[in-house]
């Protein structure tokens, strides 16, 4: 059976007007068909650099939800988003829901897409979470740090973009990083467990550790803030790099990323002994389980086969299918890999 079929229909009008103009966040609009089903919808291209690639990205929005339709062109699998946000879950880290497809555009076949569900308030709601803010990281500067003296105080958040929340949210998360650079020793272990869910971050550290994604720390991630405890917690998001390939593609080596992580917040943490013993401890625990070649092969295959005909059949796949084909032998070998990489790593924990 082949993969859901979305055929989305704009105006000439409307199509014209998102084509003039590739870096453009301004949405257009027009309707979304899938089983028989009609909706009006907004539509703008999505990404960075890959709004120069052929297969384009989009954010599409419906008076109910927003869906990010990620071409993935630059992962020969397509499925390395997919099984990071499953693996995420399976950690206990709220990460958005994927479906793979074929989207249609005015009766032009674009090819086969993985459909991401938007980290925004419904996402929260559907969770039964409450989130006081819901801030994107967007480029290196999230990495926590305090901005060189003579820097002008905007940088100290010009690496995040707040989704939700006012100039209150923005003042708490520039106290919060001002605060975790600042204070020290008993102080700052206080700090952090009264500001950060610390069993949220060390779960979301551990994924982020296995599948390798060496971005994961210094963006490529939405940090949030619990309405109830505020609390800072953490969802990982853009995960094509992982799974023994980079975020173009290319094949790298599975020790790329250490088994402390990146980032000023991820050292702070890590300073105190309590930390690194919860954290060996979900990664013991997930060596022992959840990470392994039995329990993530199944749904790597399975994965694999449902989307396989259709990327045989996509007109604006790059790669030589030869290399899909083999791409379940290059995650389970990265598997194996990573698995080694941590049991020799965890004494520095």
């Amino acid at each position: 059976m082949g993969l859901p079929v979305y055929r989305i229909e704009l105006k000439d009008s409307a199509m014209k007007k998102l084509e003039s103009n590739i870096w453009s966040d301004s949405f257009v609009s027009g309707t979304m068909s899938m089983d028989g089903r009609r909706t009006p919808i907004r539509i703008r291209y999505r990404g960075g650099h890959t709004r120069e690639y052929p297969k384009k990205s989009y954010e599409i929005r419906t008076a109910k939800a927003t869906y990010h339709f990620n071409a993935e062109h630059d992962d020969p699998s397509l499925m390395r988003n997919a099984l990071s946000f499953h693996y995420f879950n399976v950690l206990g880290v709220p990460s958005p829901s994927t479906k793979h497809c074929v989207l249609y555009i005015n009766g032009k076949k674009e090819g086969v897409y993985l459909r991401i569900e938007a980290v925004k308030s419904a996402f929260f709601r559907k969770r039964g979470l409450h989130a006081r803010s819901i801030i994107y990281a967007v480029n290196d500067n999230a990495d926590f740090a305090m901005p060189e003296k003579n820097a002008k105080s905007s940088k100290l958040l010009s690496g995040y973009a707040f989704i939700k929340g006012g100039e209150t949210e923005r003042n708490r998360l520039s106290d919060f990083i001002r605060s975790i650079n600042r204070k020290k020793g008993t102080e700052l272990s206080d700090y952090l467990r009264q500001r950060l869910d610390m069993d949220n971050y060390l779960r979301w550290l551990c994924g982020a550790v296995l599948t390798g994604n060496y971005d994961g720390f210094l963006q490529n991630y939405t940090i949030f803030e619990s309405g109830k405890r505020s609390k800072y917690g953490m969802i990982p998001w853009d995960y094509e790099g992982t799974w023994g390939r980079n975020c173009y593609g290319k094949a790298v080596k599975s020790d790329l990323v250490r088994i402390k992580g990146y980032n000023v917040l991820t050292g702070k943490v890590l300073a105190y002994k309590a930390n690194r013993q919860k954290y060996k401890r979900i990664l013991e625990r997930a060596l022992e389980s959840t990470f392994t070649v039995s329990r993530l092969m199944p749904v790597v295959r399975k994965m694999h086969s449902a989307i396989a005909q259709d990327i045989y059949d996509d007109p604006k796949y790059k790669w030589d299918v030869g290399i899909f084909d083999t791409e379940p032998d290059v995650i389970r070998e990265y598997i194996e890999d990573r698995r080694r990489d941590i049991k020799n790593e965890m004494e520095q924990l």
